[in-house]
């Protein structure tokens, strides 16, 4: 690695530190000599400015500062009769030992901050009374801080972390929810528009190039919206050019109420009350809560009639998909003599219950809550199934002409 991409010895932080510590240490001692009689010589103030500016190198060499810390109190303790101190330049070394080098050299830097700081004062090479016993209590505070504040350090980093992933798991369970709608509702409609233009190929060509069309369509939207599902994967490896096409809305379900009817399905689009803009996030989940139902009755309902009803309130919008569940569903006969009526839908919804309880269900449970709305989904006791979502808008968006329009 060259130089210039190297990490600077220190930084500006540094040097304020080490210049800060340096003036407080001596201000300290200048003062209590004065008030011991005994002024600060010239030695032991450039002894303690020295032990201050080493301070700016104690990120990289944390135990080589102290030790030079130490040392050069021992310069000071020498050069003068001095009171007993535990500066603020071996406060600062300590604690930063004890934050960053390994315990065996913490309980060593502990124990050399406990003696060597009273060495040559009064003259006795080795220190002894209550000025040890200080020491002692002084380095415990330092180092028991600093070990706090690594626990505490590393709690927090523990909770960012929890706090990511979360975030990552509610990220991939959104992108399985598109997906989920994405498969579900396109590949199913290909699916019926592939059938139905086999069916029709022979006498009626018309209907199966429709049929072709639809499916053509529904294919391309497919695709768009996959690519933009994976342009979110790939959103932090490559910065993103274009910006991402609109979400799908409210002003979109005609088109695939028109994709379900196409699709054999006899399905009408309600709309009551004043028409309004909706934020993003809820006209997504409008959109994709009428996509999933009609889905699923398409799938579980056979040649069904549905109705979408989509309502507007001051403070709310709520969405209902219903279907009557009175066709038969693909491969599915009549029992001989049993006549359609009440007690035959209540069968055809008992039995399709289970089946609509899947991972469409869920998704839409998801969204629903997600944006703090209610999710109903149930068989009819006349037969069918319905799905009501009732989402909270906050009053005051735009107004669209219009009481109720019929699709």
């Amino acid at each position: 690695m060259s130089k210039s991409t190297d990490k600077p010895a220190w930084t500006r932080n540094d040097a304020l530190v080490a210049v800060g510590a340096a003036a407080a240490d001596l201000l300290g001692f200048s003062v209590t000599s004065q008030f011991d009689g005994n002024p600060l010589g010239i030695p032991a103030a450039f002894a303690l400015v020295l032990a201050g500016l080493t301070l700016i190198l104690r990120h990289r060499h944390p135990a080589i500062v102290l030790a030079a810390v130490l040392a050069l109190g021992v310069v000071v303790n020498t050069a003068g009769p001095v009171s007993p101190h535990f500066g603020l330049s071996l406060v600062i070394a300590l604690y930063t030992v004890a934050r960053s080098c390994r315990p065996a050299v913490v309980a060593g830097a502990g124990l050399a901050a406990v003696p060597l700081p009273s060495v040559g004062q009064g003259g006795m090479l080795l220190p002894g009374g209550w000025g040890v016993l200080a020491n002692a209590v002084a380095a415990v505070i330092v180092v028991g801080a600093a070990l706090a504040m690594n626990h505490r350090q590393r709690e927090s980093e523990a909770n960012r972390k929890l706090l990511a992933e979360r975030a990552l798991a509610e990220e991939r369970r959104r992108i399985a929810r598109e997906l989920h709608d994405i498969v579900a509702h396109h590949i199913t409609t290909m699916q019926l528009m592939a059938g139905g233009a086999r069916a029709n190929l022979a006498h009626d060509p018309e209907a199966a190039r429709e049929a072709l069309v639809i499916l053509e369509g529904s294919g391309r939207m497919a695709l768009s919206e996959m690519r933009q599902l994976l342009d979110v994967l790939r959103a932090g490896e490559e910065p993103e050019t274009n910006p991402p096409a609109p979400q799908p809305g409210p002003e979109d379900l005609a088109r695939i109420v028109t994709e379900s009817r196409l699709a054999g399905m006899d399905t009408e689009l309600t709309v009551d009350g004043t028409v309004r803009p909706l934020p993003p996030t809820v006209g997504l989940t409008v959109f994709r809560v009428v996509q999933e139902a009609l889905t699923n009755a398409r799938k579980h309902a056979g040649d069904s009639r549905a109705r979408v009803r989509l309502t507007y309130r001051p403070d709310e919008v709520t969405v209902e998909v219903r279907d009557d569940g009175t066709g038969r569903r693909p491969g599915e006969g009549r029992a001989g003599g049993d006549a359609p009526g009440a007690g035959s839908g209540r069968r055809t919804a008992a039995s399709r219950a289970p089946a609509r309880g899947g991972y469409g269900l869920i998704g839409m449970r998801e969204r629903v809550a997600l944006q703090g709305g209610t999710l109903e989904a149930a068989p009819l006791k006349e037969g069918g199934f319905r799905v009501a979502a009732r989402l909270p808008v906050a009053p005051g968006a735009g107004v669209a002409d219009g009481e109720e329009h019929h699709r």
